[in-house]
């Protein structure tokens, strides 16, 4: 399953990465990550790896991820290896703003396979509108935080 959200944030990409490059603080903005425990010395850049405890509704699962791509102010990507196993990027880019100035594009992909005790391909087709919804407002938390200052 493929899933591709994208908001504009009313701030330059360096202010939208400042906010996004520390990982720990993904669970004030993410509704369905509980929480983050780094497995890895590293907390920042490629191999940092970390455990995600995450919710939606029911299903409660712990996500092992590794970051595969750190590019500052651009992208940051990570590989999943928990029971939901897949790819999944942030990337910002800066476009104009309507005032004249700079905003953030951010868009988050994400490509998932579930495990079959999930529906495996048949649940993903369940999964994406709610994951589409849930990312959708997550995007919405991160733009209000990083705007609201």
């Amino acid at each position: 399953m493929r899933i591709h959200i994208c908001t504009d944030i009313h701030r330059t990409p360096a202010e939208v990465w400042a906010a996004v490059e520390d990982i720990a603080s993904h669970v004030h903005w993410m509704a369905d990550a509980e929480s983050i425990t780094f497995v890895s010395e590293s907390r920042a850049g490629v191999g940092t790896t970390f455990d995600c405890a995450t919710r939606i509704g029911p299903i409660a699962l712990n996500d092992r991820m590794i970051i595969t791509e750190w590019d500052p102010e651009h992208a940051m990507g990570v590989e999943h290896r928990g029971l939901v196993t897949g790819v999944g990027t942030f990337i910002l880019t800066g476009v104009p703003a309507s005032n004249g100035g700079t905003c953030t594009r951010f868009c988050w992909e994400e490509t998932l396979r579930l495990p079959w005790w999930l529906g495996g391909p048949v649940g993903e087709l369940a999964a994406k509108p709610i994951l589409s919804y849930v990312w959708r407002r997550n995007l919405s938390r991160l733009k209000a935080r990083i705007e609201g200052g």
